[in-house]
């Protein structure tokens, strides 16, 4: 083998290695700081997110941008923050939320969830949300451990913004 048959081996090995480097530190940039997946291991999101569902979430979105209410995000579960949460955002800081008579009001006004699929059977407040922190429900309000049981989230433990469902593929798209 001729030194030049050996230098372009040589030249497609070390081109390759670069690659595969480059990629590794791309990915690793994009799912620390950009974007994650995450799976739903239980019923509280249904049925807009069903157990066993995987998401993308947008990890950067918050630094630029207030959550909102009606984003579906995750966090760190302020009592065990090894462990991530997905909720709904509904309601901000400075409002008062109450659950009463099957419905949620924020700031004495019926909010509307189009989303909600089971009439909630319990009563909540009225509480108003601190400063830097969120109100967050499940969409499966019987079935969620959520600010109504242990208060509302502060805005240190978010995450993210789930931004697409890719798991399992007849339910691909996007969240609303």
């Amino acid at each position: 083998m001729s030194q030049e048959t050996q230098r372009a081996k040589e030249s497609i090995w070390k081109d390759i290695l670069e690659a595969v480097i480059l990629a590794i530190i791309l990915a690793a940039v994009i799912r620390i700081w950009l974007f994650e997946p995450f799976y739903i291991p239980s019923p509280s999101m249904e049925t807009t997110l069903m157990t066993n569902d995987r998401i993308i979430v947008n990890k950067f979105i918050y630094k630029i941008n207030e959550p909102e209410r009606g984003d579906i995000i995750v966090f760190q579960y302020p009592l065990d923050p090894e462990r991530d949460f997905v909720k709904r955002v509904i309601a901000l800081e400075g409002e008062t939320i109450e659950v009463r008579d099957n419905y949620v009001y924020i700031n004495g006004k019926r909010l509307e969830e189009p989303y909600i699929q089971d009439t909630m059977v319990s009563n909540f407040g009225p509480v108003r949300v601190p400063k830097d922190h969120l109100f967050v429900m499940g969409d499966n309000r019987n079935n969620s451990d959520d600010s109504r049981v242990w208060g509302a989230l502060h805005t240190k433990y978010l995450v993210g913004k789930t931004v697409f469902k890719y798991w399992p593929l007849n339910r691909i798209g996007g969240i609303d």
